[in-house]
């Protein structure tokens, strides 16, 4: 019943969060002040502090020398805007305590030989996963047996119209599909990604079919797909769906190879492009990771998905809804010390070493 409670209040909070964004981002509060500069006569100086405090910025006064004369001037000084709160902190998971001070709302750690559960924090709770949904897009289209050698081609219906993300692959942009697959693995490429769906038997539409159907397949109940880039905030699953998916996605030597490169070249029409991996992990020679994906959209926080053997022992990684942009991968090493730490008995036990949240 807890459980389906908070599918619930999920459900909601996904309809009602558009409208408190819109709400926060119209400013209620900004009418009052322009009526107020249009009842009666203000200053030059009454008016600029007015118009800054519609804005985020604030005025600062200076003295300075000018000609030999005192002279007091005003410049504006722009804050960064508020926050933006992720589907997490809706829910009040970021009010969650661990003893490791997690800056991640949900986190869990499985030992990937027998999937005992070394360490949770709200595991049960569906969540928005950005472009960790990548990394089932790369498990249907190698699934599929797909041609890696096909080239693809990257068309207008590729472009993010929702969020306005950046690409560094141009419309009409021809890659081969193992390229196409290196770079959204690897650099998280978001046409790359939407290019590989377009491009399987059916279209689109029939490849988040195949994503969804495969998350069923693997159990992952808690888990819905709608594009295969992860742009929507509708993708979501929750931290023990997505330990499925890592355990399902480990046994692809292509995608272990594609998502762990540091770097990459990769032709387009021919010309040579490098790409990075948005894990610096992986490029750390203390870290032996087998698998990974990262993961950022507003809604979502920073997320990732990790396979990695740490004293010996192999393990999976997710962190979801973290705050800060490294904050993701600290979580990480704040994780892998604490494991490391462990006396070997505590590591054998049959419980959870530490499980908290909803």
């Amino acid at each position: 019943m807890i459980k389906l409670a908070m599918s619930v209040f999920i459900s909601l909070l996904f309809v009602s969060a558009p409208a408190l964004a819109a709400g926060s981002q119209d400013g209620e509060s900004a009418a009052p002040r322009k009526q107020q500069l249009k009842k009666g006569k203000v200053s030059k100086r009454q008016s600029m502090r007015l118009a800054a405090a519609e804005s985020n910025e604030h005025m600062i006064k200076r003295v300075v020398m000018h000609r030999g004369h005192r002279k007091v001037v005003y410049q504006r000084m722009y804050t960064a805007a508020p926050p933006v709160p992720t589907m997490g902190d809706l829910a009040g998971l970021n009010l969650t305590q661990d003893p490791l001070e997690l800056k991640s709302s949900v986190a869990l750690v499985l030992d990937q030989a027998n999937s005992e559960v070394l360490f949770e924090k709200n595991s049960n709770v569906a969540l928005p996963i950005a472009s960790i949904t990548k990394m089932m897009t790369g498990l249907v289209v190698v699934e599929a047996g797909q041609d890696m050698e096909e080239v693809l081609t990257v068309t207008e219906d590729d472009v993010d119209r929702a969020k306005f993300s950046s690409s560094r692959l141009k419309v009409g942009s021809q890659l081969t599909r193992g390229n196409m697959l290196h770079i959204a693995l690897m650099s998280s490429e978001n046409r790359a990604a939407s290019a590989l769906g377009r491009n399987y038997p059916g279209g689109l539409n029939a490849f988040v079919d195949a994503m969804n159907a495969k998350a069923r397949a693997l159990g992952m109940n808690d888990t819905h797909y709608v594009d295969s880039s992860g742009l929507s905030k509708m993708n979501v699953a929750s931290a023990r769906d997505l330990a499925r998916l890592a355990q399902a996605a480990y046994h692809q030597p292509l995608l272990r190879q594609f998502s762990t490169d540091p770097k990459a070249i990769v032709e387009s029409n021919g010309r040579l492009m490098q790409f990075g991996n948005t894990n610096h992990l992986v490029a750390n020679p203390g870290w032996a990771i087998g698998l990974q994906k990262t993961g950022f959209i507003n809604e979502a926080g920073r997320c990732l998905l990790m396979q990695a053997v740490i004293e010996g022992r192999a393990v999976i990684m997710v962190f979801l809804d973290s705050k800060g942009k490294q904050s993701r991968t600290a979580d990480a090493g704040r994780m892998r010390k604490w494991l490391e730490a462990l006396k070997p008995a505590s590591l054998t036990g049959t419980s959870p070493v530490y499980s908290t949240g909803m």
